[in-house]
């Protein structure tokens, strides 16, 4: 079974892969905001989430999948959901299916089905509070049992925005809170921001040989898993916006210094771990940007570069550095796969973010004394972030086809 389970992990980061060139090729080209939003969000991010979490979560709970079916059950429906969602914004002509509604539909099954098999696959452990942790790694069980505690909450946050996001595209069904940027928020900073620092502070210290505390932890995870929940409230009732930034602000700084302290005290210098300090560090910056919008407004010129930040910036940037440790590039099979050609997609992805943030935020302060250089800082940013992506592509599809020979 864990074969199986293997191979179809890799099948959803291989879509996820493709779902980020996609959306590098799509901001590019300036394609509707909720296309790149879909495919970031939907296409990117949980593709591989799903993914690698058939493959790492029943293990943090010493279990195994219970139905070990459920990732190609799962698997064309979010696939077609998240097609529906990307093409849907593109399509001049409609067709009598709405494609939105279709999209959710499809996604909440897929849905459904991963959350019913993670589950029944961890509910006998997370009561007995069995972590998986091998007798070598005693002293890391109290940190372990913490950590597992928030998976539930993750799983909350993915049925709540899924069902916003079905809710918002289907006026049938009551919606939680009627927005669909608190849909938005609820899968990408309740659901994947939640379970990446929920299971940073299981995988990264394997990948480290450092050992944060749980003090650490029992700051971090209780205010990382409540703020989503507060900011997407804020958006019925404002006066709570203010708090869940706030919070959110605490929860990735927390979580920014455990990354950075573990990264200093390790002697460990794989290549995917040189993209945990530039991902900690959007990752804040992602949150401050957030701040901003909730005590003085929104500006135009920063929410797109709000959605980057954070779903490229922090999660993506988490995404390929852990992806590189699972799947090392000098692996791979296509000619030029090595750690020099991983560390060049990794520059291109954070520089080329780095970039776009500085001409936004330079258009946001001046406004339109220097619109023109800002602009051509931002498209130099954009076009270098597809290339760190292709590139990225590149090096995991290497890596990929040597294991399928």
């Amino acid at each position: 079974m864990a074969a199986e389970i293997s191979r179809w992990s890799r099948r959803y980061v291989l879509i996820g892969v493709i779902a980020l060139c996609c959306w590098q090729v799509a901001t590019v080209a300036g394609l509707p905001r909720r296309t790149t939003v879909a495919l970031g969000v939907f296409g990117f991010v949980f593709h591989v989430i799903f993914g690698k979490s058939y493959a790492l979560v029943p293990a943090y709970f010493d279990a195994d999948l219970v139905f070990e079916h459920a990732p190609m059950v799962q698997f064309p429906f979010i696939v077609m959901g998240t097609a529906c969602f990307a093409l849907d914004p593109l399509l001049v002509r409609r067709f009598r299916v709405d494609l939105g509604v279709l999209g959710g539909v499809l996604w909440a099954v897929g849905v459904a089905v991963f959350v019913g098999s993670i589950v029944l696959t961890i509910a006998g452990p997370l009561r007995r509070g069995t972590t998986g942790t091998g007798d070598h790694n005693a002293d890391r069980r109290p940190l372990d049992r913490f950590a597992n505690r928030f998976v539930p909450i993750v799983l909350l946050y993915l049925l709540a925005g899924s069902y916003e996001n079905v809710a918002g595209q289907a006026s049938e069904l009551p919606p939680l809170i009627g927005v669909q940027a608190a849909a938005t928020h609820l899968l990408a900073a309740g659901a994947a921001t939640l379970l990446v620092v929920t299971l940073g502070f299981r995988l990264l210290p394997r990948f480290l040989g450092a050992h944060p505390t749980r003090s650490s932890a029992a700051l971090v995870l209780p205010v990382a898993a409540t703020a989503p929940g507060i900011i997407a409230g804020g958006f019925v009732d404002e006066r709570l916006l203010p708090l869940g930034a706030a919070l959110m602000v605490i929860a990735m700084v927390g979580f920014a210094l455990v990354v950075f302290g573990m990264w200093f005290q390790s002697d460990k210098r794989r290549i995917g771990l040189y993209a945990l300090l530039p991902s900690a560090t959007f990752g804040v910056i992602g949150v401050l940007f957030g701040g901003l919008f909730a005590v003085g407004g929104t500006s135009p010129a920063l929410i797109e570069t709000h959605l980057r930040v954070n779903l490229l910036g922090f999660l993506g940037l988490m995404i390929v550095g852990t992806s590189f440790q699972f799947y090392p590039p000098r692996l791979g099979a296509f000619p030029g796969s090595s750690n020099r050609s991983a560390s060049v997609a990794i520059a291109a992805l954070a520089c080329g973010l780095g970039i776009e943030i500085l001409g936004a935020a330079v258009i946001a302060v001046f406004n339109s004394s220097t619109a023109s250089l800002s602009t051509q800082a931002i498209t130099l940013g954009r076009w270098l972030t597809l290339f760190g992506a292709f590139g990225y592509a590149y090096l995991i599809a290497s890596v990929f086809r040597a294991r399928s020979t």
